[in-house]
């Protein structure tokens, strides 16, 4: 296949570049940034705005299949930066894939479209619905527009475009430029505390279990009446974790101590409504260290059943959490 992959020198894009080359796919990657590195690997490399309708289509002339990884992430911000990139620029691709005729688009969302500040436990596609009401009315911009993002994709599926949306939970492995290097920060700056009694439960998602499985997806969604079109999925190593235990052991893997400070979701809540309103009044775009949003992911059990998944189009996740840590602890001793 001769395929996109917006965001293809972030984490999960490039990963996914990676596994495309491998398989032999041509491979056209479109970021913000320059990545000779990529280059090098045989993959075009495009840049451009996901938010420049004209560039990104483009980018999708003579594309058999996009992966859309391309995203603004984070817990703070003005709500039109988060919509303009990750709303505006995902109907920027469904156009950009119809004016071309691409016929498979593949969308990375994530898990967050669905979380309304309570626990989830065990639950799946149809129990946890978007409800972007109470998003925006907490201030989840994030969330927000990748589930407005989400709902356009799986609304242009179509006979001559089949779509489907992804939902991989805490990506992390090695080259991780998010998760782990804020848990690393936070501790040495002395800023990480638990939120709550410390017993919540996560998924969590190897970064190569996550590209592969938008391999998978792309490839079912050629069959006839493909099972997987139209449909979003949650993605995982299919067991959760204990949240905060599992920081103390990536936080082991970089020799620092483990997390010994607490606060209660209440406490963590009242800091993050006064975080956002004092960043919303100065107007800037950094991250307050904490929101309510953050709060309640931090305290609350938020895992999944990834059962149509493995039904749908085979996902079986090919690196344990066990080796993804040894993995990861591996890059850490050499940074």
């Amino acid at each position: 296949m001769h395929t996109l992959v917006t965001g293809g020198g972030g984490f999960l894009g490039r990963a996914i570049v990676e596994q495309l080359l491998a398989r032999g796919d041509r491979v056209r990657s479109f970021s913000r940034g320059t990545y000779p590195d990529l280059s090098e690997m045989g993959v075009e490399v495009v840049r451009g705005d996901i938010q420049d309708a004209r560039i990104i289509a483009q980018a999708c002339e003579g594309i058999d299949c996009v992966f859309h990884t391309a995203a603004i992430a984070g817990i703070g911000g003005p709500w039109q930066r988060f919509y303009k990139a990750n709303t505006v620029g995902t109907q920027n691709v469904i156009a950009a894939c119809r004016t071309h005729g691409v016929p498979r688009l593949v969308y990375t969302s994530s898990p967050s479209v669905t979380f309304a500040g309570h626990d989830q436990e065990g639950v799946n596609e149809c129990d946890a619905l978007i409800d972007l009401t109470w998003l925006e009315r907490n201030g989840c911009h994030y969330s927000r527009s990748k589930a407005l993002g989400e709902q356009a994709v799986l609304a242009a599926n179509s006979e001559p475009l089949v779509t489907c949306a992804l939902r991989p939970h805490l990506i992390w492995g090695p080259g991780d430029p998010h998760l782990v290097p804020r848990l690393i920060e936070r501790v040495r700056s002395g800023r990480l505390r638990r939120v709550g009694d410390g017993t919540n439960l996560v998924d969590v998602i190897f970064v190569e279990n996550a590209a592969a499985a938008h391999l998978q997806a792309v490839d079912t969604l050629t069959q006839s009446n493909s099972p997987v079109a139209g449909k979003a999925y949650f993605l995982s190593q299919g067991e959760p974790v204990n949240c905060w235990p599992w920081i103390d052991d990536i936080l082991a893997l970089a020799n620092l101590p483990a997390v010994d400070k607490s606060i209660s979701l209440s406490v963590a809540l009242r800091i993050g409504k006064v975080c956002e309103w004092v960043y919303r009044i100065i107007g800037t775009t950094q991250e307050p260290p904490m929101t309510r949003f953050l709060a309640w992911q931090l305290a609350s059990s938020h895992w999944f059943d990834i059962s149509a998944a493995r039904r749908d189009f085979g996902y079986q996740p090919q690196v344990s959490t066990a080796e993804g840590m040894q993995r990861l602890g591996e890059w850490l001793r050499q940074q």
